[in-house]
């Protein structure tokens, strides 16, 4: 294996934020994890994303002997253009009217939702990306008044990521047993994955093929 880096690039670009409810999750036969139609959310100006984690060394004879590690849910931060109030009803389980067109804010139901999109590279590379369970909190808006300048707002929304109940066949730890699964990241430049319908549904890692 060379040890040399082929390149070095940065983070330049995101787009095409999508989501779909998860309609089940688990690990019965017949049943798995399933989600419904994709739909897209708004537009996206950020993503950023952090995960709960931690190492803590354990002493044994005096002397730092083991380090135990956990990782928690992932808090991703979406930076949105306003979002359309029928599709901010769905994805924060508020009551959204058909007939009249109006958000009824509100006690909520919880849901579960998987959300993708496009990230770029300075080289122009793209990584595709799906997040395959989470929820919506309802997101904080700023209204201001109109003036001669350029000044508008958008809306922010966090989606605390969490690993599916599902156990998927291609994720596996060191003693070959099926795992969950946070997230599907896709290299798109690598060439090794068909992402030809990657968007169209979620994809998973026992859905995601290699190019034939």
């Amino acid at each position: 294996m060379s040890k040399e880096l082929e390149e070095i690039v940065e983070y330049r670009g995101v787009e095409d934020l999508v989501a779909a409810e998860v309609l089940t999750d688990n690990n019965k036969t017949g049943e798995g994890y399933t989600t419904g139609e994709v739909f897209a959310i708004a537009g996206v100006a950020e993503i950023g994303k952090s995960t709960s984690n931690s190492n803590e060394a354990h002493y044994y004879n005096n002397m730092p002997a083991v380090v135990v590690s956990s990782t928690g849910a992932d808090e991703v931060t979406l930076s949105l253009s306003a979002i359309p109030l029928d599709i901010l009803a769905k994805i924060t389980g508020q009551h959204y009217d058909q007939n009249t067109g109006a958000l009824i804010e509100g006690d909520r139901e919880t849901k579960y939702f998987a959300i993708g999109y496009k990230t770029k590279k300075t080289n122009g590379d793209y990584v595709y990306v799906w997040r395959l369970k989470g929820t919506f909190n309802i997101p904080e808006s700023t209204h201001a008044t109109e003036t001669d300048g350029t000044d508008a707002n958008g809306q922010e929304v966090t989606f605390t990521g969490i690993n599916t109940t599902h156990k998927f066949t291609k994720v596996v730890d060191k003693n070959g047993n099926k795992k969950g699964a946070k997230a599907v990241n896709v290299d798109v430049a690598k060439g090794l994955a068909d992402v030809s319908d990657f968007f169209d549904t979620v994809t998973t890692p026992d859905t995601l093929k290699t190019v034939a």
